[in-house]
């Protein structure tokens, strides 16, 4: 009676749950496509151009004074074409204020115009150099005419390219939409879209020079299948409730695979000669067996993963928040390319405890181990080159000793409310691996670790001031558990290619094992 009514509860769980199963199997078979069909661009980053030390320059201080800014929240400094501007962030201002390191002018739509300028450049990549411009190391297409005022130049070389793409629309994103997800992790971005048969969009952050995202029309349709028959985002109007529905059908998928094996290993299958039936279900029986093991592992990591829902990814709100005042700020880009002694291609200001820092970004030389080389593809690669930063004291310019280390501690104390005493390691990280992968994006970072609040680890984006993930050992658990188990990362040793197609094989064999569940379910009632 008790090995009847098992049979029962295992046909009757595996009829529920056999729709959403092959949905979720539908989906994994097609997430490894999906990573093979990403619209292609020419590069993802921008290669570091050093500032020529004869171009004429103002200092910071007098170009903020001509624009009538008393203070803001940081700078950096940016090039469209061989034209270079101070990036201004003001305060309670999202849009980025572009100033002429030549003569302090207002560039007029400063962002909108450097977000499509980096937009072309990712999609398109570098143009030639223009012969008829021996000067010009131009990274868009130049303008045939070249003009004397910097930020007209710079404006009509992004308007007015003389080949590619024409642009149709931008538009700036402060929050996640059905297209910018909220595993793009990066905000705010500008949506740059271009004219093409394709329909390409570039998604770039112009504060940080990043490529952030691409979709054409192709990978667009994908994604849409994916998130409708994978994540379920249809049941969103449900809140919280659409994750206990996915709690509780994968839940249900885990069980009824625990009851398939014991009945597989308590119970013999009949061998009547001749009964089409039989010879099915003994077939059934040993396939299923084999099958389910990967069933409770797509399973009980989904289960695993689900639960990590519950928690608000609160990341965005850990941020440098210093503040500085135009009248002490003496930023002049020939001092500090003097003390550095090195090739300059980016300058900002940081603060650590109570003292003000140069953050200067150095070329290395071309001969140097990993040179300037950026990938061109971070998906594939995976790994960046480990950056060239010194920390100059903007008081006597004097440098500061393991400036980016001390400046990522100061971070992660900020942000974590420990101290230096509580700190117990740190490391630079510049690929993505091990429970920093590349759901989190950005990159290099600095890890460090603290012996509190199990095992706490903040990634920390010295760049741009910001937290890029926290971790403790049950995150690190849930995200190991999670790789191996529902993405395959223990085949990880036979490359990518292995990965993948051990993913999709699985995957179709979840379907498999449920259309032949039904054909068997069908043919016994007809029987009856």
């Amino acid at each position: 009676m008790i090995k009847k009514n098992i049979y029962k509860w295992h046909r009757v769980i595996s009829i529920l749950i056999a729709i959403p199963v092959v949905l979720w199997a539908a989906s994994g078979f097609m997430h490894p496509i999906m990573s093979s069909i990403r619209p292609k661009v020419a590069t993802q980053f921008l290669i570091p151009k050093a500032i020529d030390s004869s171009y004429e320059k103002i200092t910071l201080e007098k170009a903020l004074a001509i624009n009538k800014i008393d203070s803001f929240k940081n700078v950096r400094l940016i090039h469209i074409d061989t034209n270079w501007f101070y990036q201004v962030q003001l305060i309670g201002k999202d849009e980025l204020v572009y100033l002429s390191v030549k003569n302090g002018k207002l560039l007029k739509k400063g962002d909108w115009i450097y977000a499509q300028y980096l937009a072309r450049y990712f999609l398109e990549g570098e143009a030639k150099k223009d012969s008829s411009r021996p000067d010009a190391t131009a990274t868009a297409p130049i303008v045939e005419t070249p003009l004397a005022d910097c930020c007209d130049a710079a404006t009509v070389c992004v308007l007015k390219p003389k080949k590619g793409a024409r642009v149709t629309d931008v538009h700036k994103l402060t929050s996640f939409d059905d297209e910018y997800k909220n595993i793009n992790r990066v905000l705010p971005v500008y949506k740059v879209e271009f004219e093409r048969k394709d329909g390409i969009r570039v998604y770039v952050e112009t504060s940080q020079d990043r490529f952030a995202f691409a979709v054409d029309n192709k990978r667009a349709l994908f994604s849409r299948i994916f998130v409708v028959i994978h994540t379920w985002e249809w049941l969103s109007f449900l809140g919280v409730g659409r994750i206990y529905i996915e709690l509780l059908l994968v839940g249900l998928a885990f069980i009824t695979s625990i009851i398939g094996l014991y009945i597989f290993f308590t119970t013999k299958s009949k061998n009547v000669k001749g009964n089409e039936l039989v010879a099915v279900r003994r077939k059934h029986r040993y396939t299923s067996a084999s099958i389910s093991l990967f069933t409770l592992m797509f399973s009980f990591s989904g289960f695993y993963q689900a639960t990590t829902k519950f928690d608000k990814d609160t990341r965005d709100q850990f941020f440098d928040k210093a503040v500085y005042q135009t009248a002490s700020t003496h930023l002049d880009i020939d001092s500090i390319t003097k003390y550095a002694n090195k090739p300059i291609i980016n300058i900002s200001l940081v603060t650590i405890d109570t003292s003000q820092y140069y953050q200067v970004s150095t070329k290395k030389e071309s001969g140097s181990k990993g040179g300037n080389k950026k990938p061109k593809d971070l998906m594939k690669e995976m790994k960046v080159p480990t950056p060239q930063i010194t920390y100059i004291t903007t008081s006597n310019y004097t440098i500061l000793k393991d400036g980016d280390q001390k400046y990522a501690h100061y971070l992660a104390n900020t942000f974590s409310g420990n101290s230096d005493n509580d700190v117990i390691g740190d490391s630079v990280i510049t690929k993505f691996e091990g429970e920093y992968g590349f759901v989190n994006k950005r990159l290099p970072v600095w890890k460090v670790a603290y012996a509190k609040n199990q095992n706490e680890r903040f990634y920390v984006e010295t760049t741009s001031g910001k937290l890029s993930v926290r971790v403790d050992d049950h995150d690190y658990n849930a995200a190991m558990i999670f790789n191996f188990l529902h993405k395959h990362h223990f085949m990880d040793f036979a490359g990518k290619e292995w990965r993948d197609f051990s993913t999709m094989f699985w995957a179709m064999a979840q379907i498999m094992l449920v259309v032949v569940g039904f054909m068997l379910y069908f043919k016994s009632r007809k029987k009856k």
